[in-house]
């Protein structure tokens, strides 16, 4: 489902190439003209991409023009990655909602450095342009325990409770819990384990394209739709399973097709 919205957003964007290409075929030699101005771009925006969830997570951008064409970025894009065989369920007695064998949350901070390309330009107060861009950094994935609520009530042979009502706050141990296990209350809050949170170092390249549909010279707006590719020295423990293997369950190599919306200024 996510995979199909993001396809859906990203045939949007790429309507937007097919007018700027009719668009750079109208200009001609008019664009030099429309050369940019500003020395500096500020851009921020939520992103959406297929190993997150209906909202990714969110980026902001700095990039400093180098000539017509090029110019170069820093970036910080914050996202959570989830593990494709995640699927939430419902405790019908309690009423709680929890993944079964999440272990762990990832959230990743993905500095980036790169380069961006102007394409197609778009005319100074309508139209889209079209860059390239490429990207390359770290990636720094904390690793939080997923907790949850487990009821440890004392209950007669009938399963009814014969004292008082024992709820508490524990990491989701694939051991210990099993998927359709009833004492499963419902899921902790979120932050519930953020004490014991554990970073694991990798490193990510992207490379993707960005359509502005900005009207005014000082101000951006667009969406950017791309491809990344990440990696880490080990599996990033998001699931667990007495089945098998922790390491045969998780991944250290990610792919994810992306898209951002957002806005920015420019000075």
């Amino acid at each position: 489902m996510r995979f199909r919205i993001l396809l859906g957003l990203t045939g949007l964007a790429a309507l937007g190439s097919q007018t700027a290409l009719g668009q750079a075929r109208r200009s001609g030699s008019g664009a030099a003209a429309d050369a940019p101005t500003y020395q500096r771009e500020l851009t921020y925006g939520i992103n959406f991409n297929t190993n997150g969830g209906m909202i990714g997570g969110a980026m902001f951008r700095s990039t400093r023009s180098l000539s017509a064409d090029w110019s170069r970025f820093w970036m910080l894009e914050v996202v959570e990655v989830k593990h494709p065989k995640e699927q939430r369920v419902q405790n019908y007695y309690s009423g709680g909602i929890y993944v079964p064998g999440k272990t762990n949350y990832a959230f990743v901070l993905r500095p980036s450095i790169g380069a961006q390309r102007v394409i197609f330009r778009k005319a100074p107060d309508s139209g889209v342009q079209v860059s390239g861009l490429a990207g390359i950094g770290p990636s720094v994935a904390l690793m939080m325990p997923y907790y949850i609520y487990y009821d440890y009530t004392k209950r007669d042979p009938d399963n009814q409770p014969i004292g008082p009502t024992d709820i508490r706050t524990e990491q989701y141990d694939p051991n210990k819990h099993s998927p359709d296990d009833i004492f499963i209350y419902d899921r902790a809050p979120l932050f519930s384990g953020a004490n014991e949170t554990k970073p694991q170092i990798g490193g990510h390249v992207r490379g993707a394209l960005t359509f502005e549909y900005g009207r005014y010279r000082d101000a951006v707006a667009g969406v950017e739709t791309g491809f990344l590719f990440e990696a880490y020295p080990q599996n990033l423990p998001i699931l667990g399973s007495n089945a098998v293997s922790a390491d045969q369950l998780n991944n250290k190599y990610f792919t994810s097709v992306y898209l951002t919306i957002y806005l920015g200024t420019r000075k």
